[in-house]
């Protein structure tokens, strides 16, 4: 009888954890993060897709503020703050996750494929990938004042 318990009490709350992680609406993306190389973005919707752009700098790069390692010679001219760095993030309402991004990493030059996987209260897992090759990053929700 305890063994029946205890199996439906681990029955219940793998339920109800299930439930948590697969609540993820897509409008949770939402809001300001500080990415690991210190940037930070606001992500918006324009339509049903998601769009970044940077906000600050947090002293990115020792200071840059232009795109200097854009492959674009014509664009290292232009300023960071205000740079839509990724767009075209959907939904995927049967998955729960944004997919099909396209991330434009400064700091380098180059664009990636975007796919966000996981929303928590203070953080998103972002994962960058090129070709074979991938990169899991945690972007960190900035609190609102």
């Amino acid at each position: 009888m305890k063994m029946n318990i205890n199996r439906s009490a681990l029955l219940i709350g793998l339920f109800f954890l299930t439930t948590l992680v697969f609540s993820q609406e897509a409008d949770d993306i939402i809001g300001k993060y500080r990415l690991p190389n210190g940037l930070d973005v606001e992500i918006f919707k324009t339509e049903e897709e998601y769009s970044g752009k940077i906000i600050a700098l947090n002293g990115y790069e020792d200071g840059e503020t232009k795109d200097v390692k854009n492959p674009d010679k014509s664009k290292r001219n232009e300023p960071l703050i205000g740079m839509i760095i990724f767009k075209g993030l959907k939904f995927d309402t049967e998955d729960k996750v944004w997919s099909d991004g396209n991330l434009y990493g400064p700091e380098k030059g180059i664009y990636v494929d975007l796919k966000i996987t996981e929303v928590k209260d203070n953080e998103i897992k972002v994962v960058a990938s090129k070709y074979f090759f991938h990169k899991s990053l945690i972007w960190k929700k900035i609190k609102e004042v």
